[in-house]
Parts: C-alpha cells; sequence; structure tokens
C-alpha cells in the first residue's frame, strides 16, 4: 500500500526538486521547444540554484508530496501577486507551479497539494490566486476549474525566446 505524505520543501530538498520540475516539464512540454529555447527556461527556472534562490525566499512555500518516501510531486506558492494588472482582490497571491513526477498524474498527487495550496492561501489571508495555464493544457485546465478557478486574462509565458500564449487563471480564496 502506498501512503502519500505532505510536507514543506527545506534547502536540501533543492536537488530532487530540481530534477522533479525537470523531467516533469521536459515530459509535458519538451517536444514544444527548440533546444536552446528549453535549455534557458529549464537553467533559469528550474537548475538547482534556482530552486535552491526560490526556496530561500520569505515569500515562497513548497509543498512536497512524496509516496512511500519518494518525491512524487511538489507545489509553489509564491505570497505576492504575478499580475497586478488582473488582481480582483486585495491580498492576491500566485500558485507558481503544481508539478507531479512523470506517469503520476491520477493518484490523488495533485489534488492534496491544491488542497493544501488553497488552505494556505487561507492561512496567508489571500482573497484571491492567480495562477498561469498554458491554452492548450486542457487536463490542466480542467483541474483547476474543480477548484473554482476560471479564464480572467489572456497572458504569455516565455520560454527562451518562443512566447507561448497561456490563459490566467484566477479564483476567490
Amino acid at each position: 500500500m502506498t501512503t502519500l505524505h505532505l510536507r514543506p520543501a527545506t534547502l536540501a530538498d533543492a536537488p530532487a526538486l530540481s530534477r522533479l520540475a525537470t523531467d516533469s516539464f521536459v515530459a509535458k512540454f519538451g517536444h514544444l521547444y527548440r533546444a536552446e529555447d528549453l535549455s534557458a527556461l529549464l537553467k533559469e527556472v528550474h537548475s538547482e540554484a534556482a530552486v535552491r534562490a526560490a526556496l530561500e525566499q520569505e515569500s515562497y512555500r513548497c509543498q512536497l508530496a512524496e509516496i512511500d518516501g519518494e518525491l512524487a510531486g511538489y507545489c509553489r506558492l509564491v505570497l505576492a501577486c504575478g499580475w497586478p494588472e488582473h488582481a480582483r482582490g486585495q491580498n492576491v497571491i500566485e500558485l507558481k507551479q503544481l508539478y507531479t513526477a512523470p506517469g503520476m498524474t491520477g493518484h490523488g498527487i495533485g489534488a492534496a497539494l491544491m488542497d493544501w495550496a488553497m488552505a494556505e492561501a487561507r492561512v496567508q489571508g489571500a482573497d484571491e490566486v492567480q495562477l498561469s495555464v498554458w491554452s492548450e493544457n486542457y487536463g490542466a485546465q480542467k483541474f483547476y476549474a474543480r477548484y473554482g478557478f476560471a479564464k480572467v486574462a489572456d497572458t504569455v509565458f516565455m520560454v527562451g525566446e518562443q512566447a507561448d500564449h497561456e490563459f490566467l487563471f484566477a479564483c476567490w480564496v
């Protein structure tokens, strides 16, 4: 029997988080990008140094999901508004990433992490949570809609020199 356990990330988790983030992003989206664009994003966002720097920020919360002691996913919140021009609330935070290990979708990991994220948003006094989702990631859009998120704007996510059409989703807390 597998046991899902959530816990806060520590600096010691940076190497494992970097690997999971890289593996997950490449498995889901890697085929969409030129090698140099993908490499630039992975270095900027998912490298061990980038993950470590994020973990050191006061405005950052990262929760890990482990199954039988193995990292299976994580969720990252930033206690700041990512898109102030689209904010509807007074204390808006951003759900920056919710990733599961390749092959682990559908095991309840995302739901457990999303439950944590919404509870943490309430603890932090947020009244709105924003997130960006790729316009063609229909599974993620459906997942977020189950939590009350809806599209509020179109936005762009840069992967190297490639601009991806994304949707800004938001939800009242």
